[in-house]
């Protein structure tokens, strides 16, 4: 079994790539709704987040970890990678894959990230694409209200609109060729960005990145599932349920039904 968590539905376009790209596989993934958004909390209030969900996950026995949510990645992800390596468990994170696939597709240098205050404010994707052995020229946006928009109330009006304009113009001014989604609400917007900036600058997703670095990974450890059949896949969640559901079937594209349940999962000290 493959785990997941994210601060709500986000997560689950990762989520989504997988159940296509590896249909074999069990997944249980947890929905920290009662807690989101992750974006614009402290660091270290976040980092206590994700270590809890993540020691949630292990001891469920999963054989590989995804932290599908930028803002956790960047204030949790090397002490869950460290937790990993002690319960014998690989740890897949959203930055690194889409800062290689950036760097890599960026033909004039000029790379975008839009993401979170709290993922911005980490240096997380600057670290990871100085890592990548080119000059690049990086063009950070924090956006601190359009992961909520998205997950509580898409409605694709003006006032919707005009927010990612706003957003959009400092990636027009630089002339980047290349945008990462820097949070894994913001697929579900993508033809709108796409729009607004123009047919030939790339978007770069958490969901196909890391479903082929989770492939890899499980391929590379000999444990990756070679049934023919369908794995199974269910949620947890520790906020309202009724409210998962029907925002994550959107974001999923694949019904959740009865596969939603509760639970509570404290914070460590």
């Amino acid at each position: 079994m493959i785990g997941f968590f994210d601060s709500g539905v986000g997560g689950l376009t990762v989520l989504h790539e997988c159940l296509v790209s590896l249909p074999a596989e069990d997944y249980l993934y947890v929905g920290d709704s009662g807690h989101f958004p992750y974006g614009t909390k402290q660091p270290d209030e976040l980092q206590r987040r994700a270590v809890a969900i993540a020691q949630y996950l292990f001891e469920q026995r999963v054989k590989l970890l995804v932290i599908a949510c930028n803002s956790a990645t960047a204030a949790a992800g090397p002490l869950i990678r460290q937790m990993g390596e002690q319960a014998g468990v690989p740890v897949i994170t959203v930055v690194e894959p889409e800062a290689e696939i950036a760097a890599a597709i960026s033909e004039n240098g000029r790379v975008g990230v839009l993401a979170t205050p709290a993922t911005v404010t980490s240096g997380a994707y600057r670290v990871a694409l100085d890592a990548q052995r080119r000059p690049l020229e990086v063009t950070e946006v924090a956006a601190a209200d359009l992961a909520p928009t998205i997950q509580d109330d898409l409605s694709f009006d003006e006032e919707l609109i005009e927010m990612v304009r706003v957003y959009c113009e400092p990636f027009r001014t630089a002339g980047v060729d290349t945008l990462i989604l820097g949070c894994t609400h913001y697929p579900l917007i993508a033809p709108l960005l796409q729009r607004i900036l123009g047919r030939d600058v790339r978007l770069v997703t958490a969901g196909h990145a890391m479903a082929g670095a989770i492939q890899r990974e499980l391929t590379a450890r000999s444990i990756l599932s070679l049934s023919s059949g369908e794995g199974d896949y269910r949620f947890v969640v520790t906020g309202d349920l009724d409210s998962f559901a029907e925002s994550g079937a959107r974001f999923l594209q694949l019904p959740l039904g009865h596969r939603v349940s509760a639970a509570s999962i404290p914070a460590t000290d």
